[in-house]
């Protein structure tokens, strides 16, 4: 029986995430030189924690964060901070209590540092010895998607892994994007087998929009089986003397099936500075306590410009 075909109650289940937030986030300079960009909030939570609340709704019980310098707010947001705890405590802010303190709850956090930055590719490598020979999904922050009519309320690493569940593939989650902006992303082709499922045939890194096979753009969610680490191991570094997560795919591509899934929730490209302030007005417009005054705010602007 081929390793695409075995049943379900085979396939070991999915429990880890690797989270790479090693990179130096120059196109947000200078408020990246101090600041890590996956700590940038969006209205009251930093990016990175709407990612780790998707993966643990997805049933994630382990992340490993890649790290790199100047990292380390990251590791406190995620740990206890006692004397936060006893002053909230204290004055009886009880909701905010339970806020800070389910954070270290929400999953057990592992943290391993790329030393050097080569790339996507390179850091999700940095952790094979904590992966080991499962499955696992790769959650990129500068990705962030909320829900919209068409994700019935999943979260969008759920898509991944019901299609996992279904096929036992690599999965690589995609959505369409603009011709004129495929330049920007790695852009997959393949056949379509149903279910919102396309067979890969290959994939390709930011091409010119006249060299583009398709207009469906990786979006930040990958669910990988531990092969794809040989094939990091042995790409060779690209122009920029990085190694891109595409580079592995097209290994995986070239020995086995992949396919890549259409994720239905609404993306917003938050390493970018227009999506990620685009990312905050959606956000905040779906807050039952801000959405409302926000929007009457935005109209009013909207009618004075």
């Amino acid at each position: 029986m081929s390793p695409d075909k075995k049943p379900t109650s085979l396939r070991p289940p999915v429990r880890k995430a690797v989270i790479p937030v090693a990179g130096f986030g120059t196109r947000f300079l200078p408020a990246t030189k101090a600041t890590p960009k996956e700590m940038f909030p969006l209205v009251d939570k930093p990016l990175t924690q709407y990612v780790v609340e998707e993966a643990v709704a997805c049933g994630i019980e382990e992340i490993v964060f890649v790290t790199g310098q100047a990292k380390r707010a990251i590791e406190d947001h995620f740990d206890r901070n006692i004397e936060l705890e006893y002053l909230l405590d204290n004055k009886g802010k009880k909701r905010e209590l339970e806020q800070v303190m389910e954070l270290a709850e929400k999953a057990d956090f592992v943290y391993v540092r790329q030393k050097e930055m080569l790339g996507l590719g390179h850091a999700i490598l940095q952790a094979r010895h904590l992966i080991g020979d499962e499955p696992f999904l790769v959650m990129t922050p500068d990705d962030v998607f909320s829900d919209n009519s068409g994700s019935n309320g999943r979260p969008a690493a759920q898509t991944l892994i019901d299609a996992y569940e279904k096929v036992g593939t690599p999965i690589i989650g995609v959505q369409e994007v603009p011709k004129d902006r495929v330049h920007l992303y790695g852009i997959v082709s393949g056949e379509p087998v149903g279910d919102g499922l396309l067979k890969m045939t290959g994939i390709i890194e930011k091409p010119d929009q006249k060299d583009a096979p398709t207009n469906l753009a990786q979006c930040g969610r990958y669910l990988f089986v531990p092969e794809i680490f040989e094939h990091f191991a042995q790409a060779k570094p690209g122009k920029s003397g990085e190694i891109h997560i595409t580079e592995g795919i097209k290994g995986l591509i070239s020995n086995q099936t992949v396919h890549a899934a259409m994720i239905p929730n609404l993306y917003h490209d938050a390493g970018s500075k227009l999506g990620y302030l685009q990312a905050i007005v959606e956000f905040a417009l779906a807050r039952d306590d801000l959405g409302e005054e926000f929007e009457t705010y935005l109209r009013k602007r909207l009618k004075n410009a």
